[in-house]
């Protein structure tokens, strides 16, 4: 069981009151709608439902959400991370990492990582333990 309750709205509650600080009107947020299904934090909808609350909420009443990676598949991600020059072997995505930090490999995030570096046809740098 991995699912955390409100995750992406407990991340984006911060990011808000950090924001309005700094001033800043732009958050951007990593989310994806393949994720949804678990984590219903993760849909577009909700992405613009928090937009126009935090606008209402805050004084940044131009606040943009940015959810780049929202309708893309994970291969889409993976090839755009590649062409922006992310090194993906310092990276994982497994729930239930070893003590020496190696993934899984079996649960719901591995399986979608490499799903999605087969489906880009790229090797899948990470450490399985």
């Amino acid at each position: 069981m991995t699912y955390v309750p409100a995750r992406n709205t407990v991340f984006l509650a911060y990011a808000l009151a950090f924001a309005e600080v700094l001033p800043a009107r732009d958050i951007f947020i990593g989310v994806n709608v393949l994720d949804a299904s678990g984590y219903p934090d993760c849909r577009e909808e909700f992405i613009r439902a928090f937009e126009a609350a935090a606008r209402l909420g805050t004084r940044i009443t131009d606040l943009v959400l940015h959810a780049p990676l929202v309708r893309l598949g994970k291969a889409d991600i993976i090839r755009r991370g590649r062409a922006l020059g992310v090194d993906y072997s310092l990276t994982h995505s497994c729930y239930d990492p070893s003590r020496e930090g190696g993934a899984c490999g079996r649960c719901d995030a591995c399986q979608l990582r490499k799903k999605g570096f087969a489906d880009a046809g790229l090797p899948d740098p990470t450490r399985y333990a």
